[in-house]
């Protein structure tokens, strides 16, 4: 099946190419009478716009139009259909580079898979894609409000620039959070230096964002293949740039001991309490109760404006300089979108609970 939808019973499909002329999505599985918080959406969709240091020069207004599904601001129970239209296309960008394949972008693999030419700005392989995610992540935040299920990401590293914060007990507030999404605003200036010296040598960064999941219930999650850190790491590995997803201690648990590692519990009034969260709030592919954690690594994009090596569609050595409209660090634009994705799973499973 064309990988275009996501989810089990809330499902989104996405629609459109970068330079098209939208992008959209349908919305099914939606439940009725959800009241529908116009402004928050538009919230959502501007965080994800490039006013960001570093950002694309691309600006589009990112309004959103919904086609169906709602009524008088409240869920009908029936497909969700919305547009976000593309306004500042500018595919003559990609005249000079139609001959070439530019590294480490998706030119040559869509042309392998679908035999046709990648479109303008990498078509569905674009990050504009995900304006469709953070349309639907914010209905998805709507029904996880009623459960008190509350998702927060934050960077917590852009190229060299770590957060020196122990991790592990990290939860940002939004009034906490730094104005651009990182995990301090002490971070955030180093970073944005490092993010000016890369665009002055025309070069770009990767990073880490950090999300935290507080409030969710024990019981969400479902035993061998849809384990719940089983959908988020595809939610977090399917937007375009990311590279790696760790929840929990990851990679640093194969040091330990399993005595060291175990989470200890505790029963107080009849409800077990977690005194240590090293499994990130997940055991057996289910939520135990505890604050979920992950963190998602994201390489640089790939747009670089240096001289580059590469090879022409016949095959013959070539030489490329990308110019155009690109993010030298997109990570401030993908926290958002992260949170979105993580929307999606949870309100999915908390749906799915609901049907047993």
């Amino acid at each position: 099946m064309p990988g275009n939808t996501f989810g089990y019973l809330f499902r989104l499909t996405t629609f459109g190419e970068s330079h098209g002329v939208a992008i959209g999505g349908v919305i099914d599985g939606c439940p009725a009478g959800i009241s529908i918080d116009f402004e928050f959406i538009q919230q959502e969709l501007d965080r994800r716009k490039p006013v960001y240091p570093g950002s694309t020069a691309r600006k589009e207004p990112d309004l959103v139009e919904f086609l169906s599904g709602i009524l008088n601001g409240k869920t009908l129970g029936t497909p969700i259909g919305f547009l976000v239209k593309n306004l500042a296309g500018q595919s003559s960008d990609y005249d000079d580079l139609s001959l070439l394949y530019r590294p480490s972008h998706a030119d040559y693999t869509y042309e392998k898979k679908y035999g046709v030419p990648v479109c303008s700005g990498g078509g569905r392989a674009s990050g504009r894609e995900t304006v469709a995610r953070v349309v639907a992540g914010a209905i998805a935040k709507l029904i996880l409000k009623s459960s008190n299920i509350d998702i927060r990401a934050f960077i917590s590293q852009v190229g060299s620039i770590v957060a020196d914060l122990n991790l592990n007990n990290a939860f940002l507030s939004g009034g906490l959070r730094s104005p651009l999404g990182f995990l301090n605003e002490q971070m955030e200036q180093r970073a944005l230096s490092q993010i000016a010296e890369a665009e002055k040598s025309g070069d770009t960064l990767g990073g880490i964002i950090t999300c935290v999941i507080k409030g969710t219930p024990p019981g969400l999650g479902e035993p061998v293949f849809d384990k719940l850190q089983a959908d988020l790491a595809k939610a977090m590995l399917s937007i375009g740039s990311a590279k790696a997803f760790e929840y929990g201690l990851g990679f640093s648990a194969a040091s330990w001991k399993g005595s060291d590692y175990n989470d200890q519990m505790t029963m107080q009034e009849g409800k077990v309490t977690f005194l240590t969260n090293h499994d990130g709030g997940i055991q057996g592919g289910i939520s135990n109760g505890e604050d979920i954690m992950f963190h998602i690594g994201f390489k640089p994009v790939p747009s670089v404006k240096m001289l580059q090596t590469t090879v022409n569609k016949k095959g013959e050595a070539a030489e490329i300089t990308i110019s155009g409209r690109h993010d030298t660090c997109h990570i401030p634009r993908l926290v958002v979108i992260v949170e979105s994705m993580a929307a999606l799973v949870l309100a999915d499973h908390l749906l799915r609970n609901s049907t047993y």
